[in-house]
C-alpha cells in the first residue's frame, strides 16, 4: 500500500534511460520525478534514502542493505524483467512493492531470437562481410533450413510463449517445458508440453527463456549438453549465467554443438575483465558458428514505450488500493 507524506510530494528516482511517457505518467500520478540515467550504483545507494520510488534497470542491484537504508521506500519498478537484481524477501519484509514488465519486451526478444537463428542458419554475417569486400562465395555459404526441425523452448513465460507463437507456421515441431506452470498450454495447443529430458533428447534447437535463480544458474552445462542430440543449436536471450560458458565453448569446438545464438553472457563487456575471462570470450567470439549481440534482444523502440506503459499501469493500480 502506498505511504502518504502529508503535503510533501513523494519522489521517484529513474536510474536509466526510459520512454518519456513513464516520467510524464508518474508526474500525473502526483510524484516528483528525478531522471538520472547516468547515475551509478554507488550514487543510488547514497541517495535512495530520499525517495519513495525507484525505477531501475540491470545496473542497479537493490539489496537488503539499500532497502533497509531507505525507510520511506514504497516501491521498486524494474524496466523489463529479471527480478534477481532485487532482494524480494527484504522488499516484502519492509512492505516495499515490486513491479516488473516482462511482457513489455517479450515480442522484441522473440523477434531477436529468430533473427539470430536465421543469421546462423544462413551464414548471413559471414556472407555480408564477404560481399562488402567484393568476394562472392555461394557454395561456402550454403545454409540449412529451420523447417522440419524440432525446437525446444525451456521456460514458457512471456518470451517463451512469444517465440512459440512466432514459430507457428514455420513447419517446425515445437516442444515446451516449464517446471512451474501449464497455463500456457491453454493458448498454445500446437506446442507439445514435455519434461526437461525430452527437450535434450529430441530438440535440434534449444532456446532458453529462464529467470536467473540458484536453480537455473548453469542450467546448461557439460552434463546437460552431453545428453543433447549431436549437432544441437543453443540459443540464450534470457540470462547469461543460465549457461556455463566454458562448457558450451568446449562443445562448440568439438562440434558436439552445431551453433549458438547468444545475446547474454556470464561476463558482459568481457574486455574489462581479467585475462582469463577475456581469453574465454575471445575464443567464443572467434567461432563462425556463434552469433552474438550485446544484451539487446529486448531493446527496441516499441519495447521502450511498452515497458513504460505496463509499469505505469501497475503503479497506478497499486496506488488506488
Amino acid at each position: 500500500m502506498s505511504v502518504h507524506w502529508g503535503m510533501q510530494k513523494e519522489r521517484v528516482l529513474i536510474t536509466d534511460h526510459c520512454h518519456p511517457s513513464l516520467s510524464a505518467g508518474l508526474t500525473k500520478l502526483g510524484y516528483l520525478v528525478d531522471e538520472k540515467p547516468d547515475v551509478t550504483l554507488d550514487e543510488v545507494r547514497q541517495i535512495a534514502v530520499h525517495y519513495q520510488g525507484l525505477v531501475i534497470n540491470s545496473k542497479v542491484r537493490v539489496d537488503r542493505e539499500m532497502i533497509a537504508g531507505a525507510p520511506d521506500l514504497a516501491f521498486i519498478a524494474r524496466l523489463g524483467s529479471g527480478l534477481e537484481i532485487i532482494d524480494r524477501v527484504a522488499a516484502a519484509e519492509h512492505r516495499v512493492a515490486v513491479f516488473s514488465a516482462p511482457e513489455g519486451n517479450s515480442n522484441a526478444v522473440a523477434e531477436h531470437a529468430l533473427g539470430m537463428l536465421l543469421c546462423l542458419a544462413n551464414h548471413l554475417l559471414r556472407a555480408d562481410q564477404q560481399v562488402r569486400k567484393f568476394s562472392w562465395h555461394r557454395e561456402m555459404n550454403r545454409g540449412w533450413e529451420i523447417a522440419g526441425r524440432t525446437v525446444g523452448i525451456v521456460g514458457m513465460g512471456h518470451t517463451g510463449c512469444a517465440l512459440a507463437t512466432k514459430l507457428q507456421g514455420w513447419g517446425v515441431r515445437v516442444l515446451g517445458h516449464d517446471k512451474y506452470t501449464q497455463e500456457w498450454t491453454k493458448i498454445l495447443p500446437w506446442v507439445e508440453s514435455v519434461d526437461a529430458g525430452s527437450i535434450q533428447k529430441q530438440a535440434d534447437i534449444i532456446s532458453l527463456h529462464l529467470p536467473l535463480s540458484e536453480e537455473t544458474r548453469h542450467y546448461i552445462d557439460a552434463t546437460y549438453l552431453a545428453s543433447c542430440r549431436s549437432g544441437v543449436v543453443v540459443m540464450n536471450t534470457s540470462r547469461g549465467h543460465c549457461i556455463h560458458t566454458a562448457s558450451l565453448l568446449s562443445a562448440l569446438e568439438e562440434r558436439q554443438v552445431r551453433g549458438a545464438c547468444l545475446d547474454v553472457f556470464e561476463i558482459e563487456k568481457p574486455d574489462r575483465q581479467l585475462a582469463e575471462g577475456f581469453d574465454l570470450y575471445n575464443r567464443l567470439f572467434g567461432l563462425e558458428q556463434v552469433v552474438v549481440s550485446p544484451h539487446i534482444a529486448g531493446w527496441t523502440e516499441e519495447s521502450l514505450e511498452r515497458i513504460a506503459r505496463v509499469l505505469l499501469e501497475r503503479i497506478r493500480k497499486w496506488k488506488e488500493i
